[in-house]
């Protein structure tokens, strides 16, 4: 028997039913908006630079055996830096990435995603005088990054994303427009500057201010000042307020975090100085270790406070040194500093430009839509070669971010190979031009193809073994001990040919003679 229901109760239950629909339409319409929402939503993206980290620093074994396997060295196990290990085991690392053999080199072609010899800024800048050396190339840029150049920080600030530069900068000489990265696209300077390396890392000291090294004195951390707050830690807790507010803000944002941490003075980090005490290591080695574990410090904290925010899984994390190693252990041509890699900072090898590098979205996700586009492995290593001018079309083109087509990009997009992939489209090739002095190896132009390495010497010197040319197979001979220059003059000739058609074609400048008369161009032996 069907209840009876008075005409106010039918009208009561239809009404009720009616905004019931009403309500779910309602919220399946939020559902669909949020995932929308979600689904175009933008990618954080972080760059976090260490000065002077080559790719021995650390506890993560980057190199590896012949079976393609990580193996570890005795200087993976002095170095303790947990939160790499944290963030190489959630993503991907290179083990044939290749940085400018010194910062500011590096640092330009991380903006422009053009190699040194192509954006001339081939020496590291001297916020003071033109450093070219005797024999440098006249024209080169000592003034660094212009007010109108094309940058990566710029590109992403007009589509849409909070810019936040925290750390070293030395983009460009004191008194010109690259000294102040604000200039160069970044909508937030936190402590950058002319200068690459800082006063002090100590509070105590105000990071140089007051000290004899004033003129290096890090801006913008007067509240830390007389304070026992370590100049990584300072930067550290400002960058987690940038990217805090812009979070609240609802902007997707660019962090370059690039950490005055590892380059000299080594100043012990005292949070640190009791894990190498013990060590067998130099006292300048020890402190340079702890800066090491201050920065991977750094990274932890920033990772922790990205989770914390709730914005992890839409954050791809890129991790890189700007040059080869400058710890304090030994000559810079010598197997020492790098070991088992020959050489350090502004050598002319491997040890003087290998890097690390590490990508990973700062929390797995495979249901992401943005973690989709660019599913990245989970502890896998990358053998091909690459290169830090790369950065910029890869992050331009995952943000969907346009470079105006007048502006030549050397890099290539990592795509394919952030994957885990091969990728037969890219050439195995890096290009390294110094043509400079002094600064350890002077004069040179390094040149890689596949497993062959040639270094041509402008002025040749002890260093260079009183030659032209240096010529090494890295399959066989990955420490650069033998030289073939003279055994293999085919092999030799073919790369040199190589060589001067790579510096043509990115317009390099040449050292010059003494009288400054004509250039020294590199000779076919």
């Amino acid at each position: 028997m069907r209840p009876h229901y008075s005409r106010i109760t039918r009208l009561i239950i239809l009404n009720s039913l009616v905004l019931f629909l009403f309500l779910v339409s309602g919220l399946n319409s939020a559902v669909d908006a949020n995932i929308q929402k979600k689904q175009k939503q933008k990618p954080n993206i972080v760059v976090f630079l260490v000065d002077d980290m080559g790719v021995m620093d650390t506890s993560v074994p980057f190199l590896t055996d012949a079976k393609g396997q990580p193996k570890r060295y005795p200087l993976n196990d002095f170095y303790i830096t947990p939160s790499m290990e944290r963030l190489a085991k959630q993503g991907i690392r290179f083990n044939n990435f290749y940085a400018m053999s010194v910062c500011s080199p590096t640092r330009i072609s991380i903006m422009t995603g053009q190699n040194a010899a192509r954006h001339h800024a081939t020496n590291w800048i001297n916020p003071t005088k033109n450093n070219r050396g005797p024999q440098g190339p006249p024209e080169w840029n000592w003034e660094g990054l212009k007010k109108n150049d094309i940058t990566l920080a710029r590109l992403l600030q007009k589509n849409g994303y909070e810019t936040i530069h925290v750390g070293k900068g030395h983009f460009g000489a004191r008194d010109f427009p690259g000294a102040n990265p604000a200039n160069l696209g970044f909508d937030i300077n936190i402590a950058g500057a002319s200068f690459g390396a800082p006063g002090s890392y100590y509070g105590e000291k105000k990071y140089g201010l007051g000290t004899r090294r004033a003129h290096h004195a890090v801006p913008h951390l007067e509240k830390y000042h007389g304070t026992e707050t370590f100049l990584t830690e300072a930067i550290t807790i400002e960058a987690n307020a940038a990217v805090t507010a812009a979070v609240e803000a609802d902007k997707p944002f660019f962090l370059y975090m690039a950490h005055y941490a590892v380059h000299a003075p080594f100043d012990s980090d005292p949070r640190f100085a009791a894990h190498y005490k013990n060590s067998d290591k130099p006292k300048a080695a020890q402190a340079f270790a702890t800066l090491i574990e201050g920065m991977d410090k750094s990274l932890g904290d920033i990772l922790d406070q990205i989770e914390k925010l709730g914005v992890a899984e839409n954050t791809l994390v890129f991790f890189l040194g700007d040059n080869g190693s400058d710890a304090p252990l030994g000559h810079q041509h010598a197997v020492a500093c790098a070991a088992p890699l020959r050489g350090k900072k502004g050598a002319h090898y491997e040890g003087g430009m290998r890097v690390p590098f590490i990508a990973a979205w700062a929390k797995s996700n495979p249901g992401n839509p943005n973690q989709k586009r660019l599913p990245i492995p989970a502890d896998t290593i990358q053998t091909q070669t690459a290169a830090v001018q790369d950065l910029f079309p890869t992050i331009l083109n995952f943000t969907g971010t346009k470079s105006p087509e007048k502006h030549v990009v050397d890099g290539l997009r990592l795509d394919k190979l952030l994957t885990g992939n091969p990728d037969s489209s890219r050439e195995q090739t890096f290009l390294m031009h110094y043509p400079h002095s002094p600064h350890r190896s002077n004069y040179f132009t390094s040149y890689r193809n596949g497993d062959w390495k040639v270094i041509y010497h402008y002025v040749p010197s002890k260093d260079s073994e009183g030659s032209h040319y240096q010529l090494y197979n890295l399959a066989a001979d990955p420490f650069e001990q033998n030289n073939l220059a003279d055994s293999k003059p085919k092999q030799l000739r073919k790369m040199m040919q190589q060589l001067i058609a790579s510096m043509e074609s990115h317009n390099g400048l040449y050292p010059v003679t003494k009288d400054g008369s004509k250039p020294l161009r590199p000779k076919l032996p």
